[in-house]
């Protein structure tokens, strides 16, 4: 008997992929907030983000996550409380081995000139380096990696509004 074969997936070759280093800027479309400097983290399988005083409500029969953003390290300033649709909770191992269910949001993300829509895990990152930890399945088929670069792709700007 043979194996079906699977169609290849089409992705864009790696070397039209952009570098980028072991942190980069990140800006959060949407949320008001400054670009956010973001540990790239291979070792991680999803993406989060530092939320203070989560707290998980219903909305019109969906649940939602409101929590405080606080975008600069080691400083409150430029905090944002914050509202968004809860897409799942997914239990997530931390770097200490502790696991915990964590609410999932989505929202864009702009990392220099590639833009996508990202799924953040919403967890209390104050002890940690970086607000915000960007992993691998948010980096696969986007970038290519130097872990002995920083912030290659610079600071990402706000769209103009009309």
């Amino acid at each position: 008997m043979t194996t079906p074969r699977k169609r290849p997936v089409k992705e864009r070759p790696s070397k039209e992929r952009p570098l980028i280093g072991w942190r980069e800027w990140a800006l959060l479309e949407g949320l008001d907030l400054p670009p956010i400097k973001v540990k790239i983290d291979t070792g991680a399988r999803s993406s989060a983000l530092h939320a203070t005083r989560l707290k998980t409500f219903e909305r019109d029969g969906q649940t939602w996550a409101a929590f405080t953003i606080h975008p600069l390290q080691r400083t409150t300033r430029q905090s944002q409380r914050v509202e968004m649709p809860v897409v799942e909770f997914r239990r997530v191992r931390s770097s200490n081995g502790q696991e915990t269910d964590r609410p999932v949001v989505r929202t864009p993300v702009v990392i220099g000139q590639t833009r996508w829509i990202l799924e953040l895990t919403l967890a209390d990152r104050d002890a940690m380096g970086f607000r915000m930890l960007l992993g691998r399945q948010a980096m696969r088929k986007r970038f290519q990696i130097d872990p002995g670069k920083s912030y290659l792709q610079g600071i990402p700007q706000e769209k103009d509004t009309p």
